[in-house]
């Protein structure tokens, strides 16, 4: 029998990173796990590199335990008014880019208005209906929360939608279970179309 074919969706951040793992099957998407990864509980905050430790270490056991056929990420953005956050930003994506070639799983991104018009129709949908839509999708009993769980689900689901056509199968596929423990998480406005592509060092330059 043929391996399961998974995406792991990850909404990168270095306080709180969302993640989740889409699985394909007949019925369409099954929602397997999605969860986040802390790396602080507000009392102690780490360092940066402390941050980047509890990240990589909590991505890899997610990744060895459900071995996905691929990762995506939200691409980066980066406004002109906030270049560091991009520049932090880029520390916790690098550790996603690094986990998919150590183990030749190929790394893509999208940008957040490509996910959002996926999911929503809307390159500019909220981030409630973000979480509504995915309620929606996979009938959950109440919205993603935090908004970092849905953002991962979303990207994870964009991917399945837009990625390769032996994983996509019917939307609106039927629930199959969700790992309720870890589920218990900026819009770009910009409306321009682009497609999934494996990142370049010069992709996410303002």
């Amino acid at each position: 029998m043929a391996a399961a074919s998974r995406i792991l969706g990850i909404d990168p951040g270095l306080q709180v990173v969302g993640y989740a793992v889409l699985e394909s099957a007949n019925s369409g998407a099954q929602l397997c796990e999605a969860g986040v990864i802390r790396t602080a509980d507000g009392r102690n905050p780490p360092d940066m590199a402390k941050r980047l430790k509890v990240i990589y270490d909590s991505i890899v056991e997610i990744f060895e335990q459900w071995k996905p056929n691929i990762i995506v990420v939200e691409q980066l953005y980066a406004h002109y008014e906030h270049p560091r956050t991009a520049i932090l930003m880029g520390h916790a994506r690098g550790l996603f880019f690094l986990l998919g070639g150590q183990n030749d799983v190929p790394v893509l991104s999208y940008p957040a208005t490509k996910i959002k018009k996926t999911i929503t129709g809307s390159g500019r949908a909220s981030k409630e209906q973000m979480q509504y839509a995915i309620m929606r999708e996979f009938r959950l009993a109440s919205p993603p929360e935090p908004n970092d769980v849905a953002d991962a689900i979303a990207v994870a689901l964009c991917h399945y939608f837009l990625g390769s056509p032996t994983l996509r199968g019917p939307r609106s596929a039927a629930y199959t279970g969700v790992n309720t423990k870890a589920l218990f998480g900026n819009d770009n406005d910009d409306e321009t179309e682009e497609a999934s592509v494996p990142d370049e060092p010069t992709d996410d330059t303002p």
